[in-house]
């Protein structure tokens, strides 16, 4: 059945009809302990979900949505790698990668901790053998530049990771990351390095994937062009990470230097494994197994909270509240940190490639959002391009703030600046502006009667925009793999409220099959009618414009 079917969903309808003229701004002053009361601390984060439009009920009603889909069960499932990635028939088990008590994860009957232990330590080695320069490249010379080629979950997670950890990143080693099969994406990568001091890094489970392995074959001609066609060249400068060790091999790349990772590991949540081998060399081994530990002591809290204390629970909850009851489509989320600014981009994919579905688990179509349009800026940046919509727009936009107490570089005034933005747009949001605030502005600007009734009406700020408010001691491998992992854990509990199925995605690999088709023929000297007239018309005229 539907979840939408269900009394729970019906008493959430019922009771968002109530809060529909609710302000937020009378809860808190009627109210001096609702911040205490709608938010909680684990850790170094501390959560604020006051400025919401909810009431005790509402999170009453939330969580009896969440216990009527057995939720403590399924997360259960996850985490003792049950099969719960229904259509392709695999576990999902990347919280097993960030174990790090190394307890027993049993997979088909066999403990899976062992193996994920030893391509860590095989981690370890290599990234220790580069830094100590006992590593070397064909000509004798340190490894002082990584390329990452990957896509999708083997680009955007490290990628966002080696950005987000800058500050901590290991002298003297250098990061860029490939990924568009846009040709002048790996061109400006390789204008830039020097061929015999790089290390390419080439992240594909199946060692097929067509982008990467098209940017892996033109890294592949430029090191030969540069250092010469000897097998050397390949064994020492390129290395993989993928399950596909014939494939590796036929390419040229030293056995030793494969770095394989298993089947109930998706993509969008690989970073933990050896698609991290990018980050360990980045940041150093001892700062990426900091990031697991945050990430594993994240997993502790969603495993073991009670719903109304668990933070990655309560903010599913709250999407859902928007999601399906206030019908709100997008989520923005604003990190207030440069370092995070890539954060925005990483989570599309974690969240709308996990749950952009419509059909459930059980095969019926939903009549229910699903999957909201993930976007977002850092902040200050954002509140000179998109925040105008978000203050005064038609549309309900909930958003999430990230901050960090502490700065890394800069002063502490300069921090202050940053850190008053973050907290006057989350108020601004909630309380807004009235006509009488507006008014007395105007009339203390010496302003006409004719001059305040013209322009008052645009200066008048509704208010009652929701947001969470997620402020973090400082920026550490462990907390950011605390805020990653919370973000998982959150799509997580959407999905399975939802009953899709968060852990394929064929949506992705329909557009991949027709491309290649379509390259064949692109490739080829006739006029194209095998399409709908619309796909047909345009590849020939780009044929003959060539």
């Amino acid at each position: 059945m539907l979840i939408s079917k269900t009394k729970e969903w019906s008493n959430l309808q019922a009771h968002c009809k109530q809060m529909q003229n609710v302000k937020m701004k009378e809860l808190f002053n009627n109210d001096k302990e609702r911040f205490a009361k709608f938010s909680l601390q684990f850790n170094n984060i501390l959560f604020d979900y006051s400025k919401n439009i909810i009431d005790d009920s509402t999170i009453k009603l939330l969580l009896e949505l969440a216990h009527s889909t057995n939720l403590k069960s399924k997360i259960k499932q996850m985490f003792t790698g049950k099969k719960i990635n229904t259509t392709e028939n695999r576990a999902v088990l990347h919280t097993a990668l960030r174990n790090r008590n190394s307890k027993p994860v049993v997979v088909d009957g066999e403990d899976i901790m062992p193996e994920i232990n030893n391509v860590l330590d095989k981690m370890e080695t290599f990234v220790e053998k580069i830094h100590d320069g006992e590593y070397l490249g064909a000509t004798g010379k340190k490894i002082t530049t990584i390329v990452n080629i990957g896509i999708g979950g083997s680009d955007l997670g490290p990628m966002m990771v080696c950005q987000a950890l800058e500050y901590y990143k290991v002298k003297d080693i250098n990061s860029y990351f490939v990924s568009n099969v846009d040709g002048a994406d790996i061109a400006n990568v390789l204008k830039k390095i020097n061929p015999e001091t790089s290390l390419f890094i080439i992240a594909s489970k199946t060692f097929t994937t067509q982008e990467t392995m098209a940017n892996a074959l033109a890294a592949k001609k430029f090191m030969v062009s540069k250092l010469g066609d000897s097998a050397d060249i390949i064994a020492k400068h390129f290395v993989a990470l993928s399950t596909n060790i014939n494939e590796c091999k036929k390419f040229g790349i030293d056995e030793k230097n494969i770095f394989t990772f298993w089947d109930w590991v998706g993509g969008r949540y690989s970073l933990w494994s050896s698609i991290g081998l990018s980050i360990a060399l980045s940041i150093g081994m001892n700062n990426f197994e900091e990031l697991l530990t945050g990430g594993y002591d994240m997993d502790k809290h969603f495993k073991n909270a009670d719903f109304k204390n668990n933070i990655p629970v309560l903010m599913a909850l709250l999407g859902i509240w928007y999601n399906n009851f206030f019908n709100a489509k997008t989520l923005a989320v604003i990190p207030y940190c440069h370092y995070l600014r890539r954060f925005p981009t990483f989570l599309q994919q974690m969240d709308m490639e996990s749950n952009g579905k419509y059909i459930t688990k059980g095969n019926e179509k939903v009549d229910y959002n699903t999957g909201p349009v993930i976007w977002g800026e850092a902040g200050t940046n954002a509140q000179h391009s998109f925040f105008q919509l978000i203050h005064q727009g038609t549309q309900m936009i909930p958003v999430d703030f990230i901050s960090f107490i502490a700065n890394l570089d800069g002063d502490a005034k300069q921090h202050n600046m940053l850190l008053s933005n973050f907290f006057a747009q989350t108020e601004a949001l909630m309380k807004g502006k009235t006509e009488y605030e507006v008014r007395d502005e105007l009339l203390k600007e010496n302003k006409t009667e004719d001059e305040i009734n013209h322009i008052l009406p645009h200066k008048v700020f509704e208010g009652n925009k929701p947001s969470n408010t997620i402020l973090i001691d400082k920026l550490t491998p462990y907390t950011l793999g605390m805020l990653i992992a919370m973000y998982e854990h959150k799509v997580f509990v959407q999905g399975a409220i939802w009953n899709v199925n968060q852990f394929d995605q064929w949506g992705v690999e329909l557009g991949k099959q027709l491309a290649k088709n379509i390259l064949s023929e692109l490739n080829s000297d006739t006029t194209i009618t095998t399409h709908d007239c619309s796909t047909n018309a345009l590849i020939n005229y780009c044929k003959e414009k060539r």
